[in-house]
């Protein structure tokens, strides 16, 4: 694997990551909206990665999709909030911010690991070539 492979693959990484917290930043920012465009509470999304084998990366990983999850919202008794139903209760996207937080500093050490493989490929190549000038 050459030093452009290696910065290849680490570049997938950061922008899989990156596309991963950008989404789970969005639900965490939504996790308290009842109501959307399509109607109803905010859907989590998120987001499945796959290898990638061919093509100009010869490794890494990319974004495969992003879908909404499919569990039911949470369930609130608040009979004054303005989307209550008939019966006093209001739909919450069904979203913990505590398990997002978690997934979040997941996906931000991910995004530093790849950035510490670019930083190690570099001084590699830094040290190589100073071989060469001695």
């Amino acid at each position: 694997m050459s030093f452009y492979d290696v910065l290849d693959v680490a570049s997938t990484g950061l922008s899989a990551q990156r596309i991963r917290i950008s989404v789970l930043s969005s639900n965490m920012a939504n996790a308290n909206t009842t109501r959307t465009e399509e109607g109803g509470p905010y859907r989590k999304k998120n987001v499945i990665f796959k290898q990638v084998l061919q093509g100009e990366h010869k490794g890494g990983v990319q974004v495969d999709k992003i879908y909404e999850d499919t569990k039911p919202p949470r369930l609130q008794y608040d009979p004054t909030h303005l989307d209550a139903n008939e019966e006093g209760y209001v739909a919450f996207p069904n979203i913990s911010p505590v398990e997002e937080m978690v997934n979040l500093l997941e996906a931000a050490r991910g995004y530093e690991a790849n950035i510490s493989t670019i930083t190690t490929a570099k001084q590699l190549a830094s040290s190589a070539l100073s071989i060469g000038r001695s």
